[in-house]
C-alpha cells in the first residue's frame, strides 16, 4: 500500500469528512487520507447527536456559525434528497412559557430574519396549541425548516463519495494517531497500524482536538471539556403528546438551548438534554470515569473559571442527571400534563466538545490554529453537523489559500 499522501486529515467525523469529500472535489488530483481511530466513522460527536437539522435562528448575525449554518443547511438538505439519506423537514416550534422570556424570544427572532432563514413566523398560543395540542406557551416562534436526519448515514455517504474518486483517496478507520514526526518538507503520522507521509496535515479531532494539535507540536490557548447530554425517552403513552421538535427559549446566560423535544428519524421521541461536565472525554455513561481526562480538565484555570462563573447552572444540570422527578419537573415547563409513565431513561447520550479560553468562556464560534504545513480545528461547535458542507467548504478554501494548494 502506497503510504504517501498529499492530505492527511485526523478525525473521521463529519466536519473531517466534509473536509476530504470537499477538497476532493476542489483538487481531484490530490490525495487525501482520512484516518479515524474508532472502528466506525462518525463514532462521537456525530453519531450522539439528535439528528437534527439547524435552521441558523439562534447564532449571532455575522458570525461564522450563522453564515454556515443557512448556506450548509440548504446545501445538506439538496445533499440529503439526491443521495436518499433519511431526513424530514418537520419543522419546529420554540415556545416561550413566561412574559420574562418575550424579550430574548424576539431577539432569537430577529437574529433569525437578519441571518436569512425562510419560513420562520411569530406565533401565538392559538398557533402553539394547533402544531403541538399538549404544549403550553403564551408565545412561540414557528421554523418550518427545521428538520431531523440520519447524520451518520451522511458520513458514511462521504466516505462513499471520496472513494468513489479513484484517485488513491481513503478513509481508514481503527487507525488511531500516536505520534508525529517532521521530515523535511512532509510530515510523518504514525498511528498504531503503520506510519503515514503527508505533506499537509488537517486534525478536526473533536473531543482529541487540544491532545492532537499540542502532538503535533502547535500550541493552543484552548482547553477542551467534555459536557454529557443525558435524555429520555418518551414511552408509547407519552409519544402522543408530542409530534414534531418543541423547544423553550434558549436562557440567554448559559450555552445551551435547554431541554426540549425531538422526534428522531430512526423513529421514537426523546427529551432532554442536560449538560453535565464529564469525568471521561469519550465515557458515554454517568459513571464514567478516566483520570487522565479528569486529571487535565481540572489542571487548567480555564475549566475552574467555567465553573465558577456557571456554579449554579452546574448544580442545577447534575440533579437533572440524577433525579427522574426533577427532570420531569423541567420537561412539564413545556408539556404540563406529562406524567412519570410518558417518559424511560434513553440508552442515548451525547458528549459535547466544548472549548474554553483563557477566562473560563466558551468559545462560541469556529477557531482554528494554523502552523507550519498544519491547520487544526480546535473548535467546530453545533451547528457542525448541519453546517458539515458549508464547514468542510470553508476549510478546504483554508487549506487552499494556506498551504498553496494548485
Amino acid at each position: 500500500m502506497d503510504n504517501n499522501f498529499d492530505i492527511i486529515i485526523i478525525g473521521g467525523g463529519i466536519v473531517g469528512l466534509a473536509t476530504a469529500y470537499k477538497l476532493t472535489l476542489q483538487h481531484p488530483n490530490k490525495k487525501i487520507l482520512v484516518l479515524e481511530k474508532e472502528k466506525e466513522v462518525a463514532a462521537h460527536q456525530t453519531g450522539h447527536n439528535s439528528g437534527v437539522i439547524h435552521s441558523g435562528i439562534y447564532y449571532k448575525p455575522g458570525s461564522y456559525k450563522a453564515r454556515n449554518c443557512v448556506a450548509g443547511r440548504r446545501e445538506l438538505v439538496a445533499f440529503a434528497k439526491e443521495h436518499k439519506i433519511p431526513h424530514d423537514i418537520c419543522g419546529k416550534i420554540i415556545v416561550a412559557t413566561d412574559e420574562s422570556e418575550l424579550a430574548h424570544m424576539n431577539k432569537v427572532y430577529n437574529n433569525g430574519i437578519a441571518n436569512g432563514v425562510e419560513d420562520i413566523e411569530m406565533i401565538d398560543s392559538k398557533r402553539i396549541k394547533e402544531i403541538e395540542p399538549y404544549c403550553e406557551g403564551i408565545a412561540g416562534i414557528w421554523v418550518g425548516c427545521t428538520g431531523i436526519i440520519d447524520y451518520p448515514a451522511v458520513a458514511r455517504k462521504y466516505v462513499e463519495l471520496i472513494h468513489a474518486k479513484n484517485n488513491g483517496s481513503k478513509v481508514l478507520t481503527s487507525h488511531k494517531v500516536i505520534g508525529f514526526e517532521k521530515n523535511g518538507e512532509n510530515t510523518i503520522v504514525a498511528t498504531e497500524k503503520g506510519n503515514f507521509t503527508g505533506r499537509y496535515i488537517i486534525s478536526t479531532s473533536g473531543l482529541q482536538a487540544d491532545r492532537i494539535t499540542k502532538k503535533a507540536g502547535t500550541k493552543t490557548d484552548a482547553t477542551i471539556v467534555g459536557f454529557r447530554g443525558d435524555y429520555y425517552d418518551l414511552t408509547e403513552k407519552g409519544m402522543k403528546k408530542v409530534k414534531n421538535l418543541i423547544y423553550p427559549v434558549p436562557n440567554p446566560k448559559y450555552p445551551f438551548l435547554g431541554v426540549h423535544y425531538t422526534r428522531m428519524i430512526n423513529g421514537g421521541t426523546e427529551c432532554g438534554p442536560n449538560a453535565v461536565f464529564v469525568f471521561d472525554r469519550e465515557g458515554y455513561s454517568k459513571t464514567a470515569f478516566s483520570l487522565r481526562d479528569t486529571a487535565e480538565a481540572l489542571a487548567h484555570s480555564n475549566t475552574w473559571k467555567f465553573f465558577a462563573n456557571n456554579w449554579r447552572f452546574g448544580l442545577d444540570e447534575y440533579r437533572g442527571a440524577f433525579s427522574k422527578k426533577y427532570f420531569l419537573n423541567r420537561l412539564r415547563k413545556l408539556i404540563p400534563s406529562l406524567e412519570m409513565d410518558d417518559i424511560i431513561p434513553s440508552h442515548r447520550c451525547g458528549i459535547r466538545a466544548m472549548a474554553l479560553g483563557t477566562e473560563g468562556t466558551m468559545l462560541d464560534d469556529f477557531k482554528i490554529e494554523k502552523n507550519g504545513n498544519a491547520m487544526h480545528v480546535i473548535n467546530s461547535p453545533s451547528p457542525a453537523a448541519t453546517a458539515s458542507l458549508a464547514y468542510g467548504n470553508e476549510i478546504a478554501l483554508m487549506a487552499t489559500e494556506y498551504f498553496r494548494l494548485s
